[in-house]
């Protein structure tokens, strides 16, 4: 499991960063016409699957939900538009920060709703965790990003020891 794994720049490949968007619907809402907070967690699950296999070219499983933060309620017939970037690899798993816009299209007002944070693990054919390539780091904003989810490792590792214990 020693083998070199290729280093893929942000530029060179652009699933570094993938964009979903959805309206939402009253289907998708709670009796207050606001989005239920498991739907949206369900798109930002979708999103940040599609961005870790993209990058890695595997089947990618969601290892864990660091933190999920709903800053406004997102309302019926506004449009969602979910950004998911893959902030860092390990070695086999990846955080994949997800950025959530609300867009009223009557007003053209644009309000930043959620950021979450998750971590996704590339499994093999038998199902077995596997090495992905890394993103060398280019600008200061994938520098921050790529330092903030170190941390962030060390926290989420720490959280887990202690639940196992």
């Amino acid at each position: 499991m020693n083998e070199q794994l290729p280093l893929k720049s942000y530029a060179e490949h652009a699933s570094h960063q993938v964009s979903m968007t959805q309206l939402v619907l009253p289907n998708d809402t709670n009796q207050l016409g606001n989005l239920l907070g498991g739907q949206l967690m369900h798109w930002i699950d979708l999103v940040a699957a599609i961005a870790s296999a993209r990058h890695s070219r595997r089947v990618c499983v969601t290892a864990s939900v660091d933190e999920l933060n709903f800053l406004h309620p997102i309302k019926t017939g506004e449009v969602v538009t979910l950004l998911a970037s893959i902030n860092r690899v390990f070695r086999t798993s990846m955080e994949v920060g997800v950025k959530v816009l609300s867009e009223n299209m009557l007003t053209g007002k644009v309000r930043h709703a959620n950021t979450a944070y998750l971590t996704f693990v590339a499994l093999d054919e038998n199902g077995m965790p596997i090495g992905v390539p890394q993103i060398a780091v280019e600008t200061d904003e994938e520098r921050r990003r790529y330092e903030d989810a170190s941390t962030r490792r060390e926290q989420r590792l720490q959280r887990r020891k202690k639940l196992t214990q």
